[in-house]
């Protein structure tokens, strides 16, 4: 076993020994760990004593101590840890063998080893496009926004009061969008360019009914693989397009087009909508920063990547969608919306809108299955607007142009032939010797270009590029002028877009929150006064059921930044990308391992991409086997919202099965939903453990029902953390699942993604995973293929060392033991609760999973309070509420994962049983049913430092009800209670004027 001492002969293994200390705790995972050595003859073992380890990642990752588990153990009146997993998880599908895995390394070695894999990849210079470029990542927001554990550790802004920095960034973000595409409303983004596309495609069918929907063959081919899934998808070419038949739902057009062509699509435009169809564009935000937006000429939907602003290449992701629509498309807008609403104190504040468009409410009649999306994305995006503003913007483009003209000009006199006079950024170009000749003088400097076919080569330029670097390609492309000699000859003749009908003349980013923070003084302070209003993993823990809010440690985060990882183009060779290709065969294995599947695809960059290719793997086998009629996809009722939602969107019927008072799935409600649909079942969707917090004793009988009625079974593998070394989905009977690397493998949640949710198959599935037009996968059928469910190969690559790193930090003891710990830690907050508040399910033997669930709803007739209400007072005790009214309505689920140590969840109970007195005073008659501190919470500091302070209790309950809560360390709600309804009714979804957040001091400070 390798380790930080391995020059000294050292090596280190996780001790069991009846006779170490603290082996009661458990003899089968081992929660000691023991130093050992290579005895070599004569050398002495003293080392062992003056060298002990003091770099185990596990003791770092885990929250409690050895003392913390005893005392717990205590408290649930238990002898081990394994005598809690033994009564926890079902012995039928109990793991009764360690996981096959390498030994834990410790974080400076993962960093090691880490770099030797970063260095197989070659970082040339990229100018393929097709959506994606090099850009110029300013440090102050890759050092303060990226690498900050304050911006990228949070959940998904559900509960506003402690969200308001993101919140304003990404209502930021959204007015970027509306100002540069010239469209009026804006999502908080999207997955990918590619899975825009398709949302732009479905809401079309939604608006209208219709079911055709044309794709101009000019659009980048990942965007067109990806649309293709769709039902009655047709690639054609403007002037092919018909509109007579009435049966178009839409088309679908790219603006400049995949060879760079620029050119006006208002005649398209108008033919769509005078024949019933919607016009969708895909574009490019830095070109719409000199080209006239697509809004200006009609288009109905909007959409593109915001990569190229302040977004590494990251080999394909992970890169936010931007998606901006017409005002009477806003509640058929796919994703999150931040809009503007108020709050208790009559405060203009911002929250997410329309949440009932979403599928967490609407399920099956979501208007998408996404959620999560890609939040650190856009606000890098809208941080990088921010420190350019708008002239800065259109600086960067027109720079980019004016390099693309020199080119093109070069091009020209070395006698190749461009397709196009009107680009922005891109050339097709014709050669006029053998391309070949071309590709051999560009590998000699490093540089890759694009091969569209025979003698056609691509080349797109981006921010980055230099003098010396178009010096190379008019090298590579046989002109012998250099950059300097061409522009100076050019003069002023030629003006591309600048002096043409396409160029731009509206203003955009006129908002005051661009046009004051380009100093790097003034963007740290704005993000650093962002970051302070969010509570995050930095300040307490997130206890959010079904979300697993674990540590999301440093060593793992370090190397997304690296070089070697984020500049290396999605489309590169094979060859150039040894790297990334070693650590996904590896991370393949260890997650094969893990689940018991055969194989693994790490293209859906999400958990809901998952589900939607999972159930499309499945599809595509029964139809394999000539069993089309199969369509029917069988959901518990307890499901999350993302299930029936992604299997609409497979073409799926959701059918709803029945849970039992003891959150099970009823049986008998599945055999007889299972025999009404014997001939058209396709699939099952549980979660596992069930979402309601119990491992389910007859899993094994629902698989099995499932597979003997010619059905396939997909786990939901959200709830994976409680699984993990201590069963297997494929051992006991699921057929594909998908993973929450954000969840259980420790990418950050990034306060709403980015995720990702690769799906593993058994062999059976194998066939049918998704594959890519533009880049060969060694290890898929591209002819059983499902297709091509995101616009990169191996979905958000940049990310993926973050899970490698905590699995080979935490080897197979570590990840069972952090398992395990996570059980313990649920178990024992539930115990420390059930005296005060119901718990609604508990296993066979009357112990929960990794979550539990609090049952509130009997307070809302003796005192008048609902979980909104404790939610929100739970934010004056400094802590993020759990999740609230799912699975069951009214209700809190908690989960504490393995990272919380006892101190810290103390403090939560403390606070919810301090909760739990006031409630009782309510009941009881000493506070007021309407006016009191759960009513009225959260208290921000404005508000208790208000000369008018009329309430029924005292300031200091409000905001220090309990000893642990003090001044020097209390996290502050910014804002009072918002209104929910008023910001749904009075839609929001720009920059307010500046003065609602920006102090008369800060306006003048700020620098222009």
């Amino acid at each position: 076993m390798q380790s930080c001492a391995k020059s000294w002969g050292l090596f280190l293994a996780r001790s069991v020994s009846p006779s170490a200390p603290c082996s009661h705790l458990s003899h089968k995972s081992g929660v000691v760990w023991k130093l050992q050595c290579r005895i070599r003859p004569g050398r002495s073992t003293a080392a062992r004593r003056i060298l002990p380890r003091h770099d185990d990642f596990a003791e770092r990752h885990i929250g409690p101590g050895e003392r913390e588990k005893r005392e717990m153990l205590d408290v649930l009146g238990l002898e081990s840890i394994d005598q809690l997993i033994e009564s926890t998880v079902p012995a039928s599908i109990s793991l009764q063998r360690s996981l096959k895995m390498d030994d834990p390394i410790c974080e400076n070695e993962v960093l090691e080893a880490l770099q030797k894999i970063a260095s197989k990849n070659k970082v040339w210079r990229s100018y393929i496009g097709m959506g994606y470029y090099s850009c110029s990542v300013p440090p102050p927001i890759q050092r303060n926004l990226l690498e900050n554990a304050g911006w990228v550790t949070q959940y998904t802004p559900y509960q506003p009061e402690v969200s308001q920095g993101r919140l304003e960034s990404l209502l930021n973000y959204q007015t970027l969008i509306c100002d540069i595409t010239g469209m009026p409303v804006s999502n908080a983004s999207l997955l990918d360019e590619g899975t825009a596309a398709a949302e732009a495609m479905q809401l079309c069918h939604r608006q209208n009914k219709r079911r055709t929907f044309y794709i101009d063959p000019r659009c980048h081919p990942q965007t067109i693989a990806v649309v293709y899934i769709g039902v009655n998808t047709v690639l054609k070419l403007p002037h092919e397009m018909d509109f007579s038949g009435k049966d178009v739902s839409g088309i679908l057009f790219q603006y400049p087009d995949t060879d760079g062509r620029v050119e006006d699509f208002t005649a398209l435009v108008d033919r769509a909508h005078k024949g019933g169809a919607m016009a969708c564009c895909a574009t490019d935000l830095l070109a719409l920063c000199v080209l006239r937006p697509p809004g200006e000429f009609g288009v109905d939907v909007a959409l593109g990547s915001s990569q190229r602003f302040g977004v590494p290449l990251c080999y394909g992701g992970p890169h936010a969608a931007f998606f901006a629509v017409k005002d009477s498309l806003v509640r058929m807008m796919p994703g999150r919306m931040v809009g503007v609403t108020r709050d208790a104190a009559g405060k203009e504040v911002y929250r997410l809108a329309l949440q009932t468009r979403e599928q967490h409410i609407r399920r099956d009649k979501a208007t998408s299955n996404i959620c999560t999306a890609q939040v650190s994305l856009p606000n890098m995006a809208a941080m990088y607007a921010l420190y350019h503003g708008p002239q800065g913007l259109k600086h960067i483009a027109e720079r980019t142009h004016n390099a693309a003209l020199i080119l093109s000009e070069g091009l020209k006199r070395a006698g190749h032939r461009l397709h196009s006079d009107m680009f922005f950024d891109t050339l097709k170009v014709s050669c006029s010797v053998a391309a070949k000749d071309i590709l051999e003088r560009a590998t000699q400097r490093q540089i890759n270009l694009r091969v569209f076919s025979e003698g056609v080569l691509g080349v797109s330029l981006d921010e980055t590029v230099t003098e010396r670097d178009l010096d190379d390609l008019l090298w590579v492309f046989g002109c012998e002028s250099s950059a300097e000699l061409i522009a100076e000859k050019m003069g002023e003749r030629v003006k591309g877009i600048m002096g043409s009908p396409f160029k731009r003349t509206s203003k955009f980013l006129t908002h005051q929150v661009f046009n004051s923070y380009h100093s790097e003084t003034n963007i740290v302070r704005y993000m650093k006064r962002l970051e302070n209003k969010d509570i995050s993993l930095v300040h307490s823990m997130i206890p959010l059921g079904s979300c697993t809010m674990k540590l999301n440690s440093s060593s793992e985060l370090m190397p997304i930044t690296w070089r070697e990882f984020a500049n290396i183009h999605p489309f590169v060779p094979l060859e150039q990308a040894e790297g990334y290709q070693t650590l996904f065969r590896q991370l393949e294995k260890d997650l094969c391992e893990v689940t018991g599947y055969d194989k693994i695809s790490f293209q859906p960059n999400s958990g809901a991409q998952g589900e939607y290719a999972g159930l499309a793997a499945i599809k595509a086998y029964l139809n394999s086997k000539g069993e089309r009629s199969r369509s029917v996809c069988l959901i518990p009722k307890s499901a999350h919202g993302t299930n029936p939602a992604s299997a609409q969107m497979a073409g799926m019927k959701v059918q709803v099965v029945e849970v039992d008072k003891d959150g099970n799935i009823d049986l008998a409600h599945l055999k007889a939903q299972v025999d009404k649909h014997n001939a058209s079942l396709a699939a099952i969707m549980i979660t596992y453990p069930s979402t309601f917090g119990v491992f389910e004793e007859n899993i094994r009988d629902v698989c099995d029902l499932i597979h003997n009625n010619g059905g396939q079974v997909y786990l939901d593998g959200a709830n994976m953390n409680a699984q993990v070394g201590l069963c297997r989905p494929g051992d006991y009977g699921s057929d594909v699942s998908h993973l929450n690397l954000h969840k259980t493998f420790c990418i950050p949640h990034g306060g709403g993604g980015p995720g990702m949710g690769p799906i593993g198959v058994k062999a059976h599935l194998a066939p049918f995973l998704p594959s890519h037009p533009v880049v060969p996968m060694r290890s898929v059928n591209s002819s059983s293929s499902l297709g091509t469910i995101s616009a990169a190969p191996w979905g958000s690559s940049a990310i993926l060392p973050i899970s490698w790193a905590y699995i080979k930090m935490m080897g197979s003891k570590g990840l069972t033991h952090a398992t395990q710990v996570a059980i313990l830690n649920a178990n024992y907050m539930a115990k420390r609760l059930e005296g005060h508040y119901k718990i609604l399910f508990k296993g066979r033997k009357g112990f929960c999973a990794h979550e539990f669930i609090l049952d509130v709803r009997p307070f809302k007739k003796t005192a008048n309070i609902e979980a909104v209400d404790v939610a929100k007072r739970l934010q004056d005790y400094g802590f993020h509420a759990p999740t609230m009214s799912w699975p069951v309505a009214g209700t809190l689920m908690i989960e504490p994962t393995e990272s919380e140590d006892k101190a810290e969840m103390d403090r939560f109970c403390d606070a919810l049983l301090g909760i739990r007195q006031e409630i009782a005073d309510i009941e009881e008659g000493r506070m007021d049913s309407r006016i009191n501190p759960l009513k009225m919470a959260p208290h921000s500091l404005a508000c208790i430092s208000s000369s008018n302070w009329d309430r029924p209790y005292s300031r200091e309950h409000a905001a220090f009800p309990l000893p642990f809560i003090r001044p020097e360390t209390k996290f502050w709600p910014t804002i009072s209670r918002i209104d929910d309804i008023y910001g749904d009714q009075n839609l929001v979804c720009t920059c307010p004027p500046m003065e609602v957040y920006e102090s008369p001091y800060e306006e003048k400070r700020a620098s222009s």
